[in-house]
């Protein structure tokens, strides 16, 4: 059964699906939407320690690794625990996920440095923001959901391109019904879009 406000997963998936129907920019969504996740708490691990929160220390292939609990940890714990509240089994995989890019990224910022990493960071950002926009104004003619809900889309992107790769590669669904219910939110979605872009050209 579907969850209402914030967490009314219909609603959300619906949302950002209305912008995200042609394929092509579908994968590339796929493509890009984690590694901007992961290259954020990569600049965020050479953020200071909240409340002086003791570091964690081990060895990893060699390599000294340190993970701080900063503002990067934060992001990473309110990120899990808002996936986890959407729908248990794929939330708590994007959790997963999201544990996985933090310890990650502390392991890359600890081998790069701050004085490569914020390059890396820079470079990766406008790549993948840059194919974003191609995949918006060239293939699905429509400008991002970004530009209508930043929150809904900065918070929510992640899970929602790995929800529809589960969808699309393991029929998966949070409960019975719900894709069908989500396309028919979609289709309405689309088509009010489409008839106020017929309004504003005539």
């Amino acid at each position: 059964m579907g969850k209402i406000g914030l967490f009314d997963l219909e609603k959300h998936f619906a949302f950002y699906g209305a912008y995200h129907k042609n394929p092509v920019n579908v994968v590339i969504h796929m493509l890009f939407v984690w590694p901007i996740l992961f290259t954020v708490l990569l600049i965020l691990y050479f953020t200071p320690s909240l409340f002086n929160l003791p570091r964690v220390e081990f060895s990893l292939l060699g390599c000294d690794v340190v993970l701080v609990f900063n503002i990067g940890f934060l992001f990473t714990l309110i990120y899990s625990v808002f996936y986890v509240c959407f729908d248990v089994k794929a939330g708590s995989l994007a959790a997963l996920l999201c544990l996985f890019c933090w310890v990650a990224s502390s392991f890359v910022a600890n081998w790069l440095g701050f004085q490569l990493a914020w390059k890396v960071v820079l470079v990766t950002q406008l790549l993948c923001w840059t194919g974003q926009f191609i995949g918006h104004g060239v293939f699905e003619k429509r400008a991002p959901a970004l530009l209508d809900n930043l929150a809904q889309a900065v918070l929510m992107a992640p899970f929602f391109v790995l929800l529809e790769a589960l969808q699309t590669f393991f029929g998966y669904e949070p409960y019975p019904g719900f894709h069908e219910i989500v396309q028919a939110k979609i289709e309405a979605e689309v088509n009010e879009w489409q008839e106020k872009k017929q309004k504003l050209i005539n």
